[in-house]
């Protein structure tokens, strides 16, 4: 396994916990939440409408689709760069 693969996953799980966190906080956690949820997916498909032009794309599976509805665009990005990466 690659170095930097455990930082990688330990800071995935950070941000996921601080976004879940900040998410309670908030006084209208259902509404907050979706609200999150939404540029996320709609970043994902934006990336694979786009794919025909610039031959990159994310396989949708419940991995991605978790990820980008958790983290947002931030996970979109990570996913990115992941992909490009291995």
């Amino acid at each position: 396994m690659e170095d930097w693969v455990i930082p990688a996953i330990g800071a995935v799980i950070f941000l996921t916990l601080v976004i879940v966190h900040a998410i309670m906080r908030s006084n209208h956690p259902v509404r907050s939440a979706v609200l999150s949820l939404i540029p996320g997916i709609a970043a994902l498909i934006c990336v694979n409408l786009a794919s025909g032009l610039t031959a990159v794309a994310i396989p949708v599976s419940p991995l991605t689709l978790s990820t980008s509805a958790v983290l947002g665009i931030p996970g979109v990005t990570c996913l990115l760069i992941l992909q490009r990466i291995l």
